[in-house]
């Protein structure tokens, strides 16, 4: 299908492109990769008057470490977190679920920041940035602004980032197997290379062989990713045995949809199946 028609512009500084979705207002689309915008452009789901390509600004792609976190540009693709060694190194779940992302030609075009910022559920990264307790950063009018991860998905395909506003970073607190974190990101897909039915990204912190501390982000749970608040605190303290009596609480708190073929508690179910594999894997106990 074509797209309907509209304006382009392609901004050279993270200031002329705040410039000009400010004037632009709610009528502005940014395009960075591409992944998710175009197939919502030629299928006639977004009208936007005009698309502001930011794929070009320069300083808003690659890794870097500050301190105790790890800034990731929002322009970096998936493809870059992956090879990235500080990224695997710090931020181990993160590259370990953008492997899974589509299929490589979409992993070598499509950028982390674009994934953030579509917020669809059923995407891989926005649960593993929950689980990951990261913090994104936005440019505006009036200066930058910092949105912790579990404010940042509002409902679906809407986030807290103002029309004015351009996400340029995402920080991450250090979580790779060098400080002390495991993980596993897995899920479950109808065929491959498809969204993700249900994911679990998992990070767990292990003490005299028990869990000490896990987080856990579930991907097509709702109209958000969520975090399993209530499986992360039955896991506090558990060992093997107490995993799956955990998991079993994976699903409360969420509305994941029914469609044809896939009711609710079927996702439920998976919710449950995935985060006993997922925290067994990240522990080091399966």
């Amino acid at each position: 299908m074509i797209p309907p028609a509209f304006e382009y512009t392609r901004p050279h500084s993270v200031e002329d492109a705040v410039r000009t979705l400010a004037d632009a207002g709610e009528d502005a689309k940014v395009l960075a990769g591409g992944q998710s915008l175009l197939p919502l452009l030629r299928m006639r789901l977004a009208f936007p008057e005009l698309v502001v390509d930011v794929g070009r600004i320069p300083g808003l792609r690659g890794v870097r470490e500050e301190g105790d976190a790890l800034v990731v540009g929002a322009l970096t693709t998936h493809h870059d977190v992956i090879a990235d060694p500080l990224a695997r190194r710090h931020a181990g779940l993160l590259a370990e679920a953008a492997a899974t992302v589509a299929d490589p030609a979409i992993r070598h075009r499509g950028t982390l920041g674009g994934s953030l910022a579509h917020a669809d559920p059923g995407g891989d990264l926005p649960a593993v940035a929950l689980a990951l307790d990261a913090e994104l950063v936005a440019v505006g009018p009036e200066g930058q602004r910092v949105v912790p991860a579990r404010e940042f998905f509002v409902d679906f395909l809407q986030t807290a980032l103002r029309p004015d506003e351009l996400l340029v970073e995402v920080r991450i607190p250090k979580t790779g197997e060098s400080d002390g974190w495991g993980f596993h990101y897995e899920k479950f897909s109808r065929v491959a290379q498809a969204w993700a039915m249900v994911g679990v990204a998992a990070l767990v912190r292990r003490e005299d062989g028990h869990i000490a501390e896990a987080r856990i982000g579930l991907t097509n749970m709702g109209s958000t990713p969520l975090r399993a608040s209530a499986a992360e605190e039955a896991l506090a303290g558990a060992g093997p045995d107490g995993v799956a009596r955990a998991a079993q609480s994976a699903a409360e708190g969420t509305r994941p949809a029914a469609e044809p073929g896939v009711s609710a508690e079927y996702r439920a179910q998976l919710a449950r199946v995935l985060t006993r594999r997922s925290v067994l894997a990240a522990a080091g106990m399966g």
